[in-house]
């Protein structure tokens, strides 16, 4: 959702409150996001303790992301339909439970559960967040500002998450980089409780709960077939029943979607733009080829390269920064050069640094081995959101941005779920696993030349 097209009205105290809701909706932000990037660095501390298997461990990473993406556009309409404070509330308690479950974990089974129903709670907070800064600025600049505060605090909690997730894990455990989230998450909860204020009763809609249900169980099913495929094969039934019942609830979805429900969570209309639905394939597949990249060099550094949590964690950091310079560079670039060759630019530039990273070895060292690759392939990915995020909601109908919005970022989240499940297997195959994170990165750089081809479907848009 964009702040744009929501309702808007007035805070209840002027300056002081608007401040208050904007560090509130900025915090929520953080938190989600960074639990996408603090796991990665504890992965191997995690499979030391509890005794994952090769692709057992990208669950601790999955199934986070996929009940995020499953039921990102259900926790918007419940904000809309249940109050932007309640439904932030409950999404962050349900957040720090969830994080409390995962960090007292004894077994894969149960830290996979907890991080399911943490991408529930994430899935409802984030959406609130940025519903708060609609309700609290009605100033369209000042919303703007406030819009552009709140992507920051998301962008700066990747970079974060992954050294805090290292010092955390050097330091005392990995289970911190989940119990964090407690005692910051109770603060949190306390000072909105006491600082936000409801709107107005807002209109009556009906919530979608069998299209999120149906849509996440899809997805999860064929993401866990296609994970079974290292140890079962493609052909057999531990593998084909999984991804064939996923695909029989996807087709239901589908037609819940388009049949039955009366507030459909996902119109299915919107894909008769070509803008859009380009949009929404694209995003699936840099999803697919950048989640798996944190994961696969995350291992890579701690497994291969011998390095501390601690380091693994601060050299992540130039792929953040990288990554930012990209996006704050597109809109200009696309001034000059227009949306299609951006988003072709830098979709190559991606798939070149993917290649050089695939050529990492055992003696590797920082510059060659993760810092030079990190800025090619991360500004590249910098340079692809823009585009295609600013095709997309360009044209959609009046009233329907934000809901494009949602769309491609589920899409994204999706592809980066169901490419970790596919490339984890991939990389699990060779018996050396240094052999198998170059297989993945090699990949990635095929998905990505993938999207600059895809790049001459996106509307030219204009210049300037």
């Amino acid at each position: 959702m964009t702040a744009t097209d929501l309702p808007v009205e007035a805070p209840e105290e002027g300056g002081a409150r608007q401040r208050a809701v904007l560090l509130l909706a900025c915090l929520g932000q953080f938190l989600v996001v960074l639990d996408v990037s603090i796991v990665n660095v504890a992965l191997p501390a995690v499979r030391a303790d509890l005794g994952f298997g090769a692709t057992g461990l990208q669950w601790v990473v999955n199934a986070y992301a996929l009940t995020f993406a499953g039921f990102l556009l259900l926790g918007g309409r419940a904000a809309d339909l249940f109050g932007r404070k309640r439904v932030y509330l409950a999404g962050l308690a349900l957040f720090a439970l969830a994080s409390l479950g995962g960090g007292l974990a004894t077994t894969p089974g149960t830290l996979i559960a907890a991080r399911s129903l943490q991408g529930v709670g994430a899935a409802i907070l984030s959406p609130a967040t940025l519903t708060l800064l609609a309700t609290a600025f009605r100033d369209p600049a000042a919303r703007t500002r406030a819009v552009a505060l709140w992507s920051a605090a998301g962008a700066s909690a990747g970079a974060v998450g992954s050294a805090l997730g290292g010092l955390l894990t050097e330091y005392l455990s990995w289970r911190w980089v989940l119990l964090i989230n407690v005692p910051v998450g109770a603060v949190v909860f306390a000072a909105a409780l006491r600082l936000l204020t409801e709107e107005a009763a807002p209109a009556a809609r009906r919530l979608d709960v069998t299209g999120a249900v149906l849509v996440t169980a899809g997805f999860g099913a064929v993401a866990y077939g296609t994970a079974r495929t290292h140890e079962h094969g493609w052909a057999s039934a531990d593998a084909l029943g999984p991804m064939l019942a996923g695909l029989l609830a996807l087709l239901l979805f589908l037609l819940v979607e388009g049949r039955f429900a009366r507030e459909p969570l996902m119109p299915l209309g919107l894909f008769r733009s070509r803008a859009v639905s380009t949009a929404t394939a694209t995003m699936m597949l840099v999803g697919a080829a950048f989640f798996a990249m944190w994961y696969f060099l995350s291992l890579y550094m701690q497994t291969v390269l011998g390095y501390s949590a601690v380091e693994a964690g601060l050299g992540f950091l130039p792929h953040t920064v990288a990554i930012v310079v990209g996006a704050r560079s597109a809109p200009a670039l696309m001034r000059s050069f227009g949306p299609r060759a951006v988003l072709a630019a830098g979709a190559l530039l991606a798939a070149a640094g993917f290649l050089w990273q695939s050529r990492i070895g055992a003696g590797s060292g920082y510059p060659a081995g993760i810092l030079g690759p990190a800025v090619v392939m991360c500004l590249g990915s910098g340079l692809t959101f823009t585009p295609v995020a600013a095709v997309a909601t360009g044209a959609a109908a009046p009233g329907e941005a934000g809901l494009v919005s949602g769309v491609i970022n589920t899409g994204r989240q999706v592809g980066g779920s169901l490419g970790l499940a596919a490339l984890a297997t991939i990389a699990a195959a060779p018996a050396d696993p240094l052999t198998g994170y170059r297989h993945a990165f090699a990949v990635s750089a095929v998905l990505m030349l993938l999207v600059a081809a895809l790049a001459v479907l996106v509307p030219r848009g204009e210049k300037g």
